[in-house]
């Protein structure tokens, strides 16, 4: 089976919603939430709040270590360097990606399933656009990133449901286009949460195994760029922490028609032999 005609189209807000539409957006019709997502969007709706209060609204050495702050300093270098395109935050929580990339003068775009989580994004960030959205239904046409981060986005994604996430990466992305991904890493076990973040309410996250991640970015046709794992170091971190960037596919250049090569035996404006 086609993966990308079995993709659902992504919704992102009622007709009710009177903000103004951004053009690199794209609204449609209304997605089938799949469990895991159903829950994360829950228990993130639910601790919001609490959330922000903890990690905040920018990236700051109280929640990521000097490693982790490199890696991202390396993906804005990475993604400069790429054609032309938007930069999205994918599973932006309060866009503290998002703002990092937009303080280097990107075109950013933050994309979340958490309502309340949104809301305070565009409250912190109000120059930056923020909208809903799933990891298996970005809510932008194909091939218009130039790079995505997805800081810890993926750990609410069971393992076998990794490849329509990263199907999903590769249409949106530009041809060398990169991605810069941020997991625990583990061998993909689940970690259950009866009461997550004091919501009253369960969460399953997953230490995502880094070679898996490779082979199912690899086999949705993107070329691995550099991985890197750490120790945990910081208070709040208990397992290895895994960091993955990779690639689209460059476009490869069209090699010159026979007419539109220069005679190889005639000087220019001479006429004369060589």
């Amino acid at each position: 089976m086609n993966i990308l005609s079995a993709l659902p189209l992504p919704q992102i807000r009622s007709s009710a919603d009177s903000r103004p539409r951004d053009p690199g957006v794209v609204y449609c019709c209304v997605v089938r939430e799949a469990p895991h997502v159903e829950t994360a969007r829950a228990v993130s709706d639910a601790s919001a709040e609490e959330y922000v209060k903890f990690v905040g609204v920018e990236i700051s050495a109280a929640t990521e270590s000097p490693v982790d702050r490199s890696l991202l300093s390396a993906i804005i270098e990475l993604v400069a360097s790429a054609p032309p395109g938007r930069v999205a935050d994918v599973g932006c929580g309060p866009g503290r990606v998002a703002a990092l990339f937009a303080s280097h003068g990107f075109d950013v775009l933050g994309i979340d399933v958490s309502a309340a989580l949104l809301d305070l994004a565009r409250r912190a960030h109000p120059t930056i656009v923020f909208e809903e959205g799933q990891l298996t239904a970005l809510p932008v046409a194909g091939a218009t990133l130039a790079g995505a981060v997805y800081w810890y986005s993926i750990i609410y994604t069971p393992p076998d449901r990794l490849d329509e996430v990263f199907v999903e990466l590769t249409r949106a992305l530009l041809p060398g286009g990169y991605v810069l991904l941020a997991f625990q890493a583990g061998h993909g076990e689940p970690v259950h949460r009866a009461d997550a973040f004091g919501t009253k309410l369960p969460l399953t996250t997953y230490l995502h195994d880094p070679d898996h991640i490779i082979r199912t970015l690899t086999d949705a046709g993107l070329q691995l760029h550099a991985r890197a794992i750490r120790e945990p170091e910081l208070a709040h971190e208990s397992s290895p922490q895994a960091f993955i960037i990779a690639r689209s596919t460059p476009r490869v250049a069209r090699p010159a028609s026979r007419s539109e090569r220069p005679h190889a035996g005639y000087r220019f404006g001479t006429g004369s032999r060589r």
